[in-house]
């Protein structure tokens, strides 16, 4: 049976156990059935901004073996130049049995070691060169997979359902790319809408967008190997279907038989 119970904690009645319990159960209850569906990875915010020396976290939520994990204020983390790749992880900690609490903790650190581990999640990576300033202004979508100095968002897990999926920050970057270049074909126009107008995309679709937008053959592409494609379908639309528009939208039309 659907229920909302709500409680009263007004003057003359006895605080209860049942509810202070309702207090405590109904919101992760409401978060874990909300976000069943959805694959272990970032859920909402949890973005990167780089402030001089410093890679700056925004709050968000993130997603791990089932468990929600909430990051409230923004925390800061020190980086420096070392010509390796760098990962900014998530790495989860065991729960820890407290008095008052079971604690599932997590910590965000700098690793230069390109495998993610089990109990970690990738919000990014870089390689900077020394004396080199880390960018994550992009000069076109192909730019984001520039090795070095930029920050790196391809490889970062964002919950989908059913599986993890593209940040949407290359998504939707990619859309508004595609829909500058003036593409014409259905497939890209319905993509780019999709992408404008929601947050992730699911991986799903965006496997099946280039299986049929490129004519081949459906393949579980890993991202990096997404942004490939997307780039290539890119050139594509800039090459060839590009509608010039009639400066003489109601005149008259001439044709010219050679």
């Amino acid at each position: 049976m659907y229920s909302n119970v709500y409680p009263y904690f007004t003057k003359g009645r006895i605080l209860k156990r049942s509810m202070l319990e309702s207090l405590r159960d109904y919101p992760r209850q409401f978060t874990e059935l909300y976000f069943k569906d959805y694959a272990d990875g970032v859920i909402s915010g949890t973005d990167v901004r780089i402030e001089d020396e410093w890679l700056v976290v925004t709050g968000g939520i993130v997603k791990h073996r089932g468990w929600i994990y909430l990051l409230q204020d923004e925390c800061r983390v020190p980086y420096r130049a070392t010509g390796r790749d760098t990962l900014l992880k998530i790495r989860f900690q065991d729960p820890e049995e407290q008095p008052d609490f079971q604690h599932y903790g997590a910590a965000l650190v700098l690793d230069d070691e390109v495998q993610v581990g089990g109990n970690e999640l990738e919000l990014g990576r870089f390689k900077l060169k020394e004396g080199a300033k880390l960018r994550s202004a992009y000069q076109s979508f192909a730019d984001f997979a520039t090795e070095y100095n930029t920050w790196n968002l391809l490889h970062v897990q964002y919950a989908g359902r059913g599986g993890s999926s593209l940040h949407p920050a290359v998504t939707r970057f990619y859309a508004a790319q595609l829909l500058e270049k003036g593409s014409t074909n259905a497939y890209d126009i319905a993509f780019a809408m999709q992408c404008m107008n929601q947050g992730a995309v699911d991986r799903e679709l965006v496997l099946h967008y280039i299986s049929q937008r490129l004519g081949m053959g459906y393949k579980p592409y890993d991202h990096v190997q997404i942004h490939r494609y997307l780039v290539r379908i890119l050139d594509e639309a800039q090459g060839g279907s590009r509608r010039v528009p009639d400066s003489r939208p109601h005149g008259p039309r001439r044709m010219v038989v050679d």
